[in-house]
C-alpha cells in the first residue's frame, strides 16, 4: 500500500470518528439512509455574526438538499449502507459518480463547518492547538493571515481548511464540493465560502465574514479534539 492510499484510509477512519464525536449519525443502520445531522446549537445562536435567516436557508435548504439528493442517488446501490467518508473516497475522481461524490462531500463539509463554530468562539486559542499552531505557522497571527488569505482568494465557491498532513498543520482551499477527506488529509477546521454561507449577512464583503468567523466563531475545542484524533 502506498503512502497516499494509506493516508486516505486513515483519514477516512478519522472522519467517521469526528462525526461520532460530534454526536452525528450519518447512517441509519436500520434502513441505510443518510440522516441530516442536527445543528450543534440553535439557529439564532451565532448572531449577530451569522443570522438566524442565513442558518435557516443554509442548513434547512442547502445542507438538507444535499442529504435528500444523496439518498435518491444511492438508493438501491452498494453505497446505501456505507459511511459518508467511504462514499466520498470510493466516488472521488470517478466521472460517472460525480453527483454522488458532490452530494456526499457536501453533507460532510457542511456538518464539519457547523461544528467548526460555536457561540462565543473565535480569537486566540489556548492549549495544545495553540502550541501546534505556533510550532507550524510561527504564531497565531501568521496562521490567521494565511487562513484568511486562503478563504478570501478561493475563486468562486469552495472552502478553506486547516488540516493535518502527517503530523504537520497546513492550510488548503478546495473548490466546490472537494474535501480533505478525499485527499488523505485530516480536517481540523473549515470555513464555507460559497456565497450562500454569507451573502444574506455580508453581501459581497467576504473578508468581513471571514474576520467574524476568526474573531468570534471558531470552535477551538472542536479543532483540538480533531488534532488529538
Amino acid at each position: 500500500m502506498d503512502r497516499r492510499k494509506f493516508l486516505k484510509l486513515s483519514a477516512g477512519a478519522g472522519a467517521l470518528a469526528l462525526f461520532q464525536m460530534a454526536g452525528v449519525s450519518c447512517i441509519n443502520p436500520g434502513d441505510g439512509t443518510i440522516k441530516l445531522p442536527s445543528l450543534p446549537y440553535k439557529a439564532d445562536a451565532l448572531e449577530p455574526y451569522i443570522s438566524e435567516k442565513t442558518i435557516r436557508f443554509h442548513y434547512g435548504k442547502h445542507h438538507s438538499g444535499y442529504v435528500k439528493k444523496l439518498n435518491r442517488m444511492i438508493k438501491g446501490t452498494a453505497y446505501a449502507d456505507q459511511a459518508i467518508e467511504a462514499i466520498i473516497q470510493k466516488t472521488y475522481g470517478i466521472a460517472d459518480e460525480t453527483g454522488i461524490f458532490n452530494n456526499a462531500a457536501q453533507v460532510f463539509n457542511h456538518t464539519f463547518y457547523w461544528n467548526s463554530m460555536k457561540p462565543g468562539g473565535g480569537g486566540v486559542p489556548a492549549g495544545i492547538i495553540a502550541e501546534k499552531i505556533k510550532a507550524d505557522f510561527g504564531s497565531y497571527d501568521a496562521f490567521k493571515k494565511a487562513f484568511a488569505s486562503a478563504a478570501l482568494s478561493q475563486f468562486g465557491s469552495g472552502w478553506a481548511w486547516l488540516v493535518k498532513d502527517d503530523d504537520a498543520l497546513k492550510i488548503i482551499k478546495t473548490a466546490n464540493a472537494d474535501t480533505p477527506v478525499a485527499q488523505g488529509l485530516t480536517p481540523i477546521l473549515t470555513i464555507d465560502v460559497w456565497e450562500h454561507a454569507y451573502y444574506l449577512d455580508y453581501q459581497n464583503l467576504r473578508a468581513d465574514y471571514i474576520n467574524a468567523y476568526l474573531e468570534h466563531l471558531v470552535n477551538w475545542e472542536f479543532a483540538e479534539t480533531n488534532l488529538a484524533g
